[in-house]
């Protein structure tokens, strides 16, 4: 088969999976799983051989019309380059990982089919986003993907905090998805076409007329998608959904997309210096208030998804300053690391019969009731921190180095305010990513108190894929002088200078946090349990929590992170009150104009309704009264209107 044809395949053995499962899951229950799995598994096979003959060579399309449309085609078009090979495996690996892990997690949902189905479609429509050669058919995934995270944020939706979070996350995606169509008609009516090489090819001739407008339009879609502040709110709350939901979401589907789409079209974004300042701001914005709500929640799912959001800021910082390889090699690291990270939050909860790290805390013997979890969490943990020699501290460095070449001016592309708000807010990042990490690894895995409940060992499907994600998460950073080829040529090593920085800031985060761990553990000694209160902001993840029959989660007075924070603990665990902003600017006002068009509609268009309605009843009624079938009335009404008809004609003849 030729390259072009395996790629093909790709995408669409997931969506025979999700469509076959789908139609056969009542009827032939024991074919599920199989269908979940196997197809999925083809499809990261292939996406493996795929990469392995493309190369990280020169880039391979094919394309064919789909149909006359006028002056811009849209065109079913294929567009393989080193980026898009090695995202489609990331993709692959992840997601056949949490097919497998799910039929041990929901074996005894009684919605398991339609789970996996979602699971495998959602696969399908990133891996045609990844794979997409034409703008009209990425946007097709693109917004697959949005409908199906809102089916399955809100799996558990008999509670409301479930249903709550799947509308959010869909409100909040379409909201920056308007402006993001609106761009992708810009950009097309620019370049005079939807395939993304004709609009490289524009970008560089300097066709673009409106190249700022464009970026920021796009910006707005990219930032719903795949959380960047200030469209950011919905990821946190979408903890509602089951663990590998959240694995999948948060590793290689949907918030990956808007940073491979940046890094796609990264000339059109380029050709604006203005967009590009924008782009760092937010991605510092994002990267430093994340890691401070990271340092401040309670739920481990919580904290792990601020984690995302910070990770995602890195990448679009990188993105800012002008280096698309630095982004994509960071978003295949953290792939690996943070679908480990929840797939072990999951056994965790399990486990610990809770999610809240106050209760973890008070528990001990954690680690050596659950030693897969506890060691592979461990290596991703320090993955996340950015400690040599794990895969995070290569990609994160990367980040760094074009932060600094940017900051310099040695960038010919970002200016350099971007490239120092870029780089000082990844070193603030590294430091607080470090402390929010070590934090939850001491809460998990150090607590004191009575030992956790003997639950049994957890099954082979998810500890060892555990294991099996654990090794990109060890050693994926070392093949950074080998991958070269795929990052359009451009090193990806390490500097000395940001080596040292942040592995020092790093260092410094995490003993700061066990200082202050050390504090708080004394003085948890003298603090009873029913002193743990609940914590606020906690409701997200305790869906799954309530839906396996947890606790709630509790949030310990004696936290390192209240103690480390101070007076901004408060704030940093309810994320700065941004939610509570739109509900102040958007929700309660659309909410109001709802009511007073509702009363409108009830007392004043339904009083015109019900009064043309109410007078011709009242006159039929009248007529019907007069109507009584007596001859002798009728002829008496009618010698009666003869009388006053003459004598009114008499007035009337006597005035004239």
């Amino acid at each position: 088969m030729t390259i072009t044809t395996l790629a093909v395949l790709v995408p669409l053995l997931p969506f025979l999976g999700a469509a076959a499962g789908l139609l056969l899951g009542r009827k032939a229950p024991g074919f599920v799983r199989p269908l979940a799995v196997l197809p999925t598994l083809a499809a990261a096979a292939l996406a493996v051989v795929v990469a392995v003959r493309q190369g990280g060579g020169r880039a391979i399309g094919a394309a064919t019309e789909l149909t006359p449309t006028g002056s811009v085609p849209v065109e079913l078009a294929l567009y393989l380059d080193g980026f898009a090979v090695l995202v489609a495996v990331l993709v692959g690996i992840v997601a056949s990982c949490v097919q497998i892990y799910s039929t041990a997690y929901l074996r005894d949902d009684p919605r398991y089919p339609s789970y996996a189905a979602l699971i495998s479609l959602f696969t399908s429509a990133m891996l045609l986003v990844v794979y997409s050669g034409d703008l009209m058919v990425l946007l097709v995934g693109w917004e697959i993907m949005g409908i199906c995270s809102y089916f399955l944020v809100g799996h558990y939706w008999e509670t409301e905090v479930a249903r709550a979070a799947s509308l959010k996350a869909f409100l909040v995606t379409k909201l920056g998805d308007v402006p993001f169509l609106f761009g992708l008609f810009a950009l097309a009516a620019d370049a005079g076409t939807f395939r993304i090489t004709g609009i490289l090819r524009t970008v560089a001739d300097g066709g673009l007329d409106h190249p700022t407008l464009i970026a920021l339009l796009l910006l707005a879609g990219v930032a719903g998608k795949s959380a960047q502040f200030p469209l950011h709110t919905w990821l946190p709350d979408a903890m509602a959904g089951p663990t590998p939901v959240s694995a999948l979401i948060h590793a290689a589907t949907m918030v990956a997309a808007g940073v491979y789409f940046v890094a796609r079209l990264l000339p059109v974004f380029a050709a604006s210096a203005a967009a590009l300042v924008v782009l760092a701001v937010m991605a510092a914005v994002t990267m430093v208030g994340s890691a401070l709500a990271a340092l401040a929640q309670d739920d481990i799912k919580r904290v792990l998804a601020y984690s995302t959001v910070g990770q995602l800021g890195y990448m679009t910082g990188a993105l800012a300053v002008g280096d698309r390889g630095a982004a994509v090699f960071h978003l295949l690291s953290h792939g690996a690391f943070k679908a480990l990270l929840f797939l072990g939050a999951g056994v965790i909860i399990h486990a610990a019969g809770t999610n809240s790290l106050a209760a973890m805390s008070r528990m001990s013997g954690l680690a050596k009731r659950i030693p897969d979890a506890f060691w592979t969490m461990t290596i991703a943990l320090l993955a996340l921190a950015a400690i040599p020699p794990f895969a995070g501290f290569f990609s994160k460095e990367a980040v760094l180095v074009a932060a600094e070449h940017a900051a310099l001016g040695e960038s010919e592309i970002a200016p350099g305010a971007a490239g120092w708000t870029v780089l000082l807010s990844g070193l603030l990042t590294a430091l607080l990513t470090a402390a929010y990490a070590t934090r939850l690894w001491l809460l998990a895995f150090r607590g004191t108190g009575p030992e956790v409940a003997d639950h049994g060992r957890q099954p082979l499907a998810m500890t060892g894929v555990l294991w099996l994600l654990a090794v990109p998460s060890l050693g994926f950073g070392l093949t950074a002088g080998y991958l070269d080829g795929w990052f359009d040529g451009h090193a990806l090593t390490p500097t000395l200078t940001t080596s040292v920085l942040g592995t020092g800031v790093a260092l410094v985060g995490g003993l700061i946090i066990y200082a202050a761990w050390r504090h708080t553990t004394a003085l948890a000694a003298h603090i009873p349990i029913d002193g743990i209160v609940a914590h606020p902001d906690a409701e997200g993840g305790q869906v799954e929590a309530e839906a396996i029959g947890l606790p709630h989660p509790a949030s310990d007075p004696a936290d390192p992170g209240r103690l480390l924070l101070g007076p901004l603990h408060r704030h940093a665990a309810a994320a700065f009150h941004v939610d509570a902003v739109y509900s102040a600017l958007f929700v309660r006002p659309v909410r109001a104009a709802a009511e007073l068009v509702r009363f409108l509609d009830r007392e004043v268009v339904d009083t015109y309704v019900h009064g043309a309605g109410a007078g011709p009843r009242l006159l039929g009624a009248v007529v019907r009264r007069a109507q009584t079938g007596n001859v002798q009335t009728y002829l008496s009404a009618l010698l009666a209107g003869s009388v006053v008809l003459a004598i009114a004609a008499v007035l009337v003849a006597a005035g004239a």
